[in-house]
């Protein structure tokens, strides 16, 4: 598995979840599978297997962020250029066919997440974007068509 890039603040967030997954939901489901254990035939008792679900579902989440943060490597945001676009970069860019001006940050794809403004560096337009500098103009075939986009600033 190749090295995963992000943020200090995306690492400490996978942080986070992956101890509430294991300190906190795990004991919980266990507590839950003990519970209805006691209640007897196992066969028939819809909160044992629901809650036996509950716990492989929890499993599988935690080894994968396990591994994502086995690979985890942080970003060092001091050493970042604002000449061109790359990972952590926060694009400002207008799509000339509407004139509607739009902010986003190149996430990793565990960090993106439209509603705060983060793409994923996998999407067709991080990827159009890759490298690109102030003035330059990139079309991103996507969905809904072709997007026609002008770069207006690049930051952190």
């Amino acid at each position: 598995m190749a090295f995963e890039y992000m943020s200090q603040e995306g690492y400490d967030k996978l942080v986070a979840e992956l101890h509430q997954l294991e300190s906190v939901d795990l004991p919980q489901v266990r507590e839950a599978i003990a519970e209805a254990r006691d209640k007897g035939d196992l066969s028939e008792n819809f909160e044992y297997h629901a809650a036996k679900r509950e716990q492989s579902r929890l499993l599988g989440q935690i080894r994968f962020k396990q591994k994502v943060l086995e690979n985890a490597r942080v970003v060092d945001m001091s050493r970042l250029s604002s000449d061109s676009i790359q990972l952590l970069s926060k694009v400002e860019m207008t799509n000339l066919a509407n004139n509607a001006r739009m902010t986003y940050t190149i996430a990793s794809p565990h960090e993106a997440n439209l509603r705060e403004g983060k793409i994923s560096i996998n999407s067709p337009i991080a990827q159009a974007l890759l490298n690109k500098k102030v003035g330059d103009v990139v079309e991103v075939k996507v969905p809904a068509g072709m997007l026609k986009l002008r770069i207006e600033h690049i930051g952190q």
